[in-house]
């Protein structure tokens, strides 16, 4: 048990450097560059910790962000990666409630990825995909993780400020 909760949060780390990196990215496609990467290290930190919901959910993200980096994420793309999202999810869920918060970040984060092109709304919807990992996270002990995403809800939240000017 301790060795797969070492090496989900090496895993976790790993992901928690990329999504720092990705929140101080001017456009929108390196920002999904770089969440896209952050989200590969997430799906072996996810399956190390036994997060199955959370799993499912991140490859979707992984789909999802291939799809809005290359600029061919449609709506019915958008409605489908939701759809698996959630009944997979759903199906597999081990962690109840907590698991629930991954279905809920994910499939709110995929709308928002269709939605808008404007960065300071993409901003307003890492805070909300971040809140609800936080929580996740620390259920699962992904500890790398939650530090990282605490920092960058409060990092974005700064930058949104910044840029409202």
């Amino acid at each position: 048990m301790l060795v797969y909760l070492i090496i989900g949060n090496f895993f976790s780390l790993l992901a928690a450097t990329c999504l720092v990196i990705s929140v101080i990215k001017k456009n929108k496609n390196d920002l999904v560059l770089w969440q896209l990467r952050a989200i590969i290290f997430s799906v072996f930190s996810c399956f190390a910790l036994k997060a199955f919901a959370a799993l499912i959910t991140c490859i979707t993200d992984l789909i999802r962000n291939t799809l809005a980096w290359k600029n061919k994420l449609t709506f019915r793309l958008t409605i489908l990666l939701v759809a698996l999202s959630i009944v997979i999810g759903l199906i597999i869920n081990n962690l109840g409630f907590i698991g629930l918060l991954a279905i809920v970040a994910s499939a709110s984060y995929t709308i928002f990825m269709y939605t808008t092109k404007n960065e300071q709304q993409m901003r307003w919807a890492l805070v909300l995909n971040q809140s609800l990992w936080v929580i996740h996270n620390l259920y699962i002990m992904a500890f790398p993780s939650v530090i990282t995403e605490i920092t960058i809800t409060a990092w974005t939240l700064l930058q949104i400020y910044k840029n409202r000017r």
